[in-house]
């Protein structure tokens, strides 16, 4: 009554019925054969659409690779000068973790106790240490590849 399978979603419903071919229907076996060839055919197909979403990835990134690769060598100076900011940017990154560490070894016991002390400091860093993260991965990412030494 409560379990008729009318009530269920065909999504939830696995016919493991043999079948109508299949020499004798009430043979478990045959019904256990018939099940896993349907969850191997079932697989293969995931594999293939894992192929297909892996293929696809990688034509992305090596898109994404080649017109990086072209704002480059349209860009060279720049692309020089965003890897000293980069460069620049990495050391006061360095100098505001340095200060943010400080800061939680000094309120330690503020910072587990009290849920104020807690958003009052990451209301105080959160902000400015993921946009400072933002730039600093756009200007390394435009400025990667070229090499230091021809700075100029």
């Amino acid at each position: 009554m409560g379990n008729e399978p009318s009530q269920f979603s065909p999504m939830f419903r696995i016919d493991v019925s043999a079948e109508p071919g299949a020499s004798n229907p009430s043979d478990p076996a045959a019904a256990t054969v018939v099940l896993l060839q349907q969850m191997l055919v079932a697989q293969q197909k995931q594999n293939q659409l894992l192929e297909q979403l892996v293929q696809s990835t990688v034509n992305m990134q090596k898109q994404r690779s080649s017109e990086l690769q072209q704002w480059k060598d349209a860009n060279p100076r720049l692309a020089k000068s965003c890897r000293r900011a980069a460069e620049t940017l990495s050391k006061v990154q360095t100098e505001f973790l340095e200060s943010l560490t400080d800061e939680i070894d000094e309120n330690e016991e503020h910072l587990l106790e009290g849920e104020y002390m807690l958003n009052e400091f990451v209301d105080r860093f959160g902000p400015r240490l993921a946009h400072l993260n933002g730039v600093l991965q756009v200007l390394a990412q435009l400025g990667s590849g070229v090499p230091a030494q021809q700075q100029g």
